[in-house]
């Protein structure tokens, strides 16, 4: 790139800090005393918040203030007019994280290297300058982080420069609620308190240069609101983790005053990148306008930030019902930890080459959480049961772990431990505090006063409590389950750190009225040899309802804790990594009692692959949603499609891959029960052409609702059994609508296929030769190949005929009836409007000319984009948990929904120079006249 100034390197600055320029940075852009690793210099992560190599541009090497203006003249760019530093505002800042720096500078030399990327003249408001800014580590030219600047020098322009390119945008997402919200209440003390970084512009402090430069008087630093907006983003998605984020940047649209309130809003995008997710935001005055615009970060998104584990491990210490440290444990080979609530399981402890001491080898239970797959320098030292590359971890063995715990102190922890003593108040829970003022709370004293009435509860919830046994005499003071909560139906103990199914077994044997059961994301070892599973118990004989999602199990594991629940209705197992099901063993009870089974995201790729299912009888409900299902056998079997029981009523194939038509023609034949269809968010329902994996031309331009549309009318069409698709009704109206004009796209597929492949193409269309019983055999009109020298070919062979409104108002005596004529396809519109003026009596400029293509379009309305909503889901969970029949279903959700239709695609040729062969396709058209 070349243009003035361009390449010009300003002399490289040295740079330093200490500790205590990284705790006065954190503190100033509002990090928060559970982010001690930002606050506190004896944390043992403590670290630079990731933005703070940005403010060393300013502070340089300095412990002093700086005089900002002699600062910025130190250095003239060549080919550049002399700016008036006094008068400059930042336009935009991008930043790109590649190392984080160190606690401190000391024992090392850095410098920050600038150079000129962009001059541009934008006229009367002013010159943008662009420079570029490495944090090098002079050693070993290492960069740190680089800093992309967009400095904006008001009122100083017109000097013949270029105007420079246009601007990437990064606007957030139409129509969509953001992922994250949070707020900032400033003073006017916030911009004094920020300068203390280094950035030392009066602009800032003094209201004389703000009101020259048209400001009224100080303003905040951008750089405040754009290094705040950063802390919320890695605080709301990236678990206040400087790893998680790998760049960030934001566009300075207006300036704020202190006392002003800050609102930023945060969207994901699901545009995902090895791993990194581009997130957009943007920050604005609270009821005003924008601050922060253009802003776009990529991210790990893992979620909030946990609680600071000293306060974490201090809280559960001081309760009397905590166990022992799980530090103060010897480690071992398939040992559940938790770190900072983040689970893990033991894989190897030992030596790894090239290093001194012990490490753990862990692998995480987020696969998103590790950095590996248990290699080392190309040396592997464990497998990990997750398939993701980077499950793993190694860490030291001296690393403080959460504490573990026994089911009843987790109980009493979570909903006694502010509760009422002796029958007195309940003590008051954490104020809730937003925007700077206190909530009052209504009703939540009453709420914490009946939760804690323990031998109340029925529904009780302790995930990610890292519960480790039932009780123990010692830690719970002799009390048992069952005289401390003997109503509980619902239970929740997911994502703990159970190593054997036996503990739950401990924990449901004293719970006779439970009903439902969850286990996700649990980590069982050796079920199969599991004493306490396998022994005699009637630990779940109420038990109907058992989700152990996310748990790795295999499907025999699966099936061999199924066997023991003998009232199961309801399974659920999705993301377990399962590929194929082998045959149930006939002994399992649940094959005579189970409706409704989850499969949900595991990695099926034919319905070949769930064969084993079809020995269920009483099966109802099946989900699938999320795998990676393309066909109905897989292409190396021989083995006939699998046959589902006739009760199988629900099936949910939501994105998965299926990409041909005959797939969905073969759904009957597997599931000849079905009456109720999810299948959105599939290939061929994106993409509904009619070809088996291709799109007709004519189609192939329909995106979203329209192209959603015509597949919901065709799945309609060619399931006839089927009453309910993606949560709406099908209508006997809408059958009838679907039907037709699924004949007429038969028809014309076969218009354009030679007659000699006609069998083919209706082979593919199994419900043709019913279709034209029903509505009778629509005409194909097949063209002729003619040789395009003959002037025939040139020819376009036009049916003209007059509305019977214009023949009522013309002045001639026109006999009724239609015009055929030939016209050249060369002819212009306007020549083609003469003809018909003159066969019909009327001034060609008052006639309207519409071409009647004879094909149909589908109206919108039967299948909009929140046609398989989170809230149709929670009501077909809800209607599963009752049992109740799944055709009654699509009545209730789809109260006062408008029904689409399909109507006749019709083209205004418009008055113009446009050639007549453009307009129209094929050598015969009909055209209708009207009076305009």
């Amino acid at each position: 790139m070349s243009g003035p100034g361009v390449g010009f390197e300003y002399p490289s600055k040295s740079v330093s800090w200490c500790k205590r320029d990284l705790l006065l940075f954190a503190q100033s852009i509002g990090c928060k005393a559970e982010e001690l690793h930002f606050l506190y210099e004896l944390h043992p992560n403590f670290t630079p918040f990731p933005t703070y190599p940005l403010a060393l541009t300013f502070k340089l090497d300095s412990q002093d203030v700086v005089d900002f203006y002699a600062a910025q003249k130190s250095v003239n760019i060549p080919g550049v007019p002399v700016f008036d530093p006094t008068r400059v505002v930042d336009g935009q800042r991008r930043i790109e994280f590649f190392k984080q720096l160190p606690t401190s500078s000391e024992g090392k030399k850095f410098e920050s290297r600038t150079k000129v990327v962009g001059v541009y003249d934008k006229g009367r408001p002013g010159s943008v300058v662009e420079t570029q800014t490495d944090i090098v580590d002079t050693a070993t030219n290492e960069v740190y982080t680089r800093i992309h600047t967009s400095s904006f020098y008001v009122n100083q322009g017109n000097w013949g420069g270029p105007k420079g390119p246009a601007t990437q945008n990064f606007p957030p997402p139409k129509d969509k609620k953001p992922d994250a919200v949070f707020e900032n209440q400033t003073t006017p003390e916030t911009p004094l308190l920020y300068r203390l970084n280094g950035d030392y512009n009066p602009l800032h402090a003094d209201p004389e240069p703000g009101k020259k430069m048209g400001f009224g008087g100080v303003i905040i630093h951008g750089l405040y609101s754009w290094n705040w907006a950063c802390h919320g983003l890695l605080q709301a998605f990236g678990g206040s983790d400087p790893a998680n984020i790998k760049e960030y940047q934001a566009r300075f649209a207006s300036p704020v005053r202190g006392g002003d309130k800050l609102v930023a809003s945060a969207w994901k995008t699901g545009n995902i990148t090895d791993g990194w997710e581009e997130i957009r935001f943007q920050v604005q005055i609270e009821g005003g306008k924008v601050v922060l615009s253009n802003g776009r970060a990529l991210m790990k998104c893992v979620g909030p930030a946990p609680q600071n584990k000293f306060t974490r491990a201090s809280k559960q210490r001081a309760h009397p019902s905590s166990t022992t440290d799980m530090a103060s444990v010897t480690p071992h080979i398939g040992q559940r930890r938790s770190y900072d609530g983040a689970l893990c399981t033991v894989r190897f402890i030992g030596e790894l080459e090239g290093t001194t001491g012990s490490w753990l080898g862990v692998e995480w239970d987020d696969p998103t959480r590790g950095k590996h797959a248990g290699q080392h320098r190309g040396v592997r030292y464990f497998t990990c049961k997750s398939k993701s590359a980077t499950a793993a971890s190694f860490i030291r063995p001296t690393r403080p772990a959460d504490a573990p715990q026994t089911f009843l102190s987790a109980l009493h922890l979570k909903y006694a431990s502010d509760g009422p003593a002796n029958n007195g108040p309940v003590l008051p829970g954490k104020q809730i505090v937003v925007g700077g003022k206190v909530a009052e709370e209504v009703g939540f004293d009453k709420i914490r006063r009946k939760q804690a009435q323990l031998s109340e509860l029925k529904i009780v919830i302790l995930d990610g409590a890292c519960i480790t046994s039932a009780s123990s005499p010692t830690v719970d003071q002799g009390q048992t389950i069952r005289q401390t909560c003997p109503k509980v139906v619902e239970l929740d103990i997911s994502r703990n750190l159970f190593t054997d199914f036996g503990t739950v077994v401990d924990i449901c044997s004293e719970l006779e009225s439970l009903s439902s059961l969850r286990v996700n994301g649990n980590r069982f070892q050796n079920l199969l040899e599991d004493d306490k599973l396998n022994g005699p118990h009637e630990a779940f004989k109420g038990v109907k309802e058992l989700e152990m999602g996310e748990t790795l199990l295999g499907w025999p594991e699966i099936c061999h804790v199924a066997s023991k629940f003998p009232s199961l209705t309801l399974l659920e197992i999705g993301t377990n990594q399962l590929s194929t099901l082998s045959p149930i063993p006939p002994a399992a009870s649940f094959t005579t009692t189970l409706v409704s089974l989850n499969l949900e995201f595991n990695e099926f790729t034919s319905l070949s692959d769930i064969a084993a299912l079809t020995s269920i009888s009483t099966l109802r409900n099946l989900h699938l949603k999320g795998n990676l299902i393309s066909s109905i056998t897989t292409s190396s079997s021989k083995e006939a499609p699998p046959v589902f029981a006739k009760n199988l009523q629900y099936l949910d194939m939501s994105y998965n891959k299926v990409s041909d038509w005959s797939f969905v023609d073969a759904l009957i034949d597997s599931f000849p029960g079905l009456t109720s269809l999810r299948f959105s968010h599939n290939p061929i329902y994106e993409n509904p052409g009619l070809e088996d994996g291709a799109v007709l031309e004519a189609d192939g331009s329909k995106k979203g609702t329209a192209a959603s549309d015509e597949a919901f009318m065709l799945m309609a069409a060619r399931l006839p059994s089927v009453r309910t698709l993606n949560f709406s009704n099908i209508t006997t109206a809408d059958r009838t609508n679907a039907e037709m004009y699924y004949l007429s796209r038969i028809a014309r597929q076969l218009s354009s296929t030679p007659e000699a492949d006609e069998a083919k193409v209706l082979a593919r269309h199994r419900r043709w030769a019913e279709l034209c019983e029903l509505y009778g055999e629509p005409v194909v009109s097949r063209q002729q190949d003619i040789n395009p020298n003959f002037l025939e070919a040139r020819l376009i062979t036009v049916h003209f005929y007059l509305t019977e409104l214009a023949h009522t108002q013309s002045e001639d005596d026109i006999p009724a009836g239609e015009r055929i004529v030939q016209i050249p396809k060369s002819f212009d519109i306007y020549a083609v409007k003469g003809i018909a003026g003159r066969m019909f009596g009327f001034p060609p400029l008052k006639l309207r000319l519409v071409w009647e293509t004879g094909e149909w379009d589908p109206v919108g309305g039967f299948d909009d984009d929140d046609d398989d909503s989170s809230e149709d889901e929670e009501i077909e969970a809800e209607r599963e948990r009752r049992q109740d029949d799944t055709t009654s279903l699509a009545g209730t959700s789809i109260a006062g929904k408008k029904v689409g239709r399909f109507v006749r695609r019709e083209v205004e040729l418009k008055d113009g120079p446009r050639q007549f062969g453009y307009c129209v396709d094929g050598l015969e058209a009909k055209i209708r006249v009207e009076l305009r």
